[in-house]
């Protein structure tokens, strides 16, 4: 389902772990892209998708600790852009790594250093799959979840354990999987599908549907958590995409719902907001 690049930094890092590493990107990125994590034969095309890895420290002989920036993108219909998915900075990856190591997928056990990566590939090819079908993505969110549960209970705890900050694994598939959030779900199938898909044949009809999210988040933001890690994390990769597609868009009012839901980008919307009223 994927077609990964791995990168790796790793000059914070002692010159004998460095030697250690050399291979370290290509394994990852051969793993990513050899398994099938749906365990069905993939239709379209693979999604790109990018693992930057910049390691932090390492210790006796083995022992690694990273941040990683993650991304996807998804193809446009009858288009040759693409859509940023998912742009996720994770301060927390601790796993035990040996040169030449052997990687296998196990859905059923708990590896720090595999887990870590499968669960990021199930995110990337869940949202994906919400994209093209309403809640088609769910699947992937719940193997996910699993693995969640499994970090949470194993010997790396840090990173997996539910926990208050600007991201979490596990409280991000706690709100893709949980009911509250099937409509946003809803609407960001339809943002892609009916959306950014039909621009270029339909704008008017294309614009009703981006701006159907935006609406809805608005209307649902005291059921739901309007901080929430999924609507953060959807805002930081399509925030300047909204404002790219809906320029020109009749109702101006769309602007000033999106400064309230989302105000981390208000600089953006600020900027689309005055182009809209000259």
């Amino acid at each position: 389902e994927l077609d990964a690049t791995v990168t790796v930094n790793f000059e914070q890092l002692p010159n004998g772990y460095k030697d250690r590493l050399v291979n370290f990107a290509q394994e990852v990125q051969t793993y990513l892209n050899s398994n099938s994590y749906t365990g069905n034969e993939w239709q379209g095309n693979k999604i790109k998708c990018n693992f930057d890895i910049f390691f932090t420290s390492a210790s006796q002989g083995t022992q690694y600790s990273a941040q990683v920036v993650v991304t996807s993108q998804r193809d446009i219909y009858r288009s040759a852009d693409r859509s940023l998915m998912l742009k996720i900075q994770d301060p927390t990856w601790s796993f035990r790594y040996v040169k030449g190591q052997s990687m296998y997928f196990n859905q059923t056990a708990f590896d720090p250093l595999l887990s870590f990566l499968d669960y990021y590939a199930y995110l990337i090819i869940g949202l994906d799959m919400d994209s093209y079908g309403p809640l088609a993505g769910t699947p992937m969110f719940n193997k996910a979840m699993q693995l969640t549960i499994l970090g949470a209970n194993s010997k790396y705890p840090k990173g997996w354990q539910v926990q208050s900050s600007n991201y979490n694994k596990s409280v991000l598939v706690e709100n893709l999987t949980d009911a509250r959030y099937q409509q946003f779900r809803k609407d960001f199938f339809n943002y892609h599908y009916n959306g950014i898909d039909l621009f270029k044949s339909n704008k008017k009809l294309a614009q009703k549907n981006i701006a159907k999210l935006i609406n809805d988040v608005y209307n649902m933001r005291n059921k739901i958590d309007p901080t929430s890690v999924l609507l953060k994390i959807f805002f930081d990769a399509k925030a300047k995409e909204i404002v790219k597609y809906l320029k020109g868009y009749p109702d101006k009012s769309i602007f000033k719902m999106l400064k309230i839901i989302n105000p981390s980008h208000t600089t953006i919307y600020n900027r689309a907001d005055r182009k809209s009223v000259v």
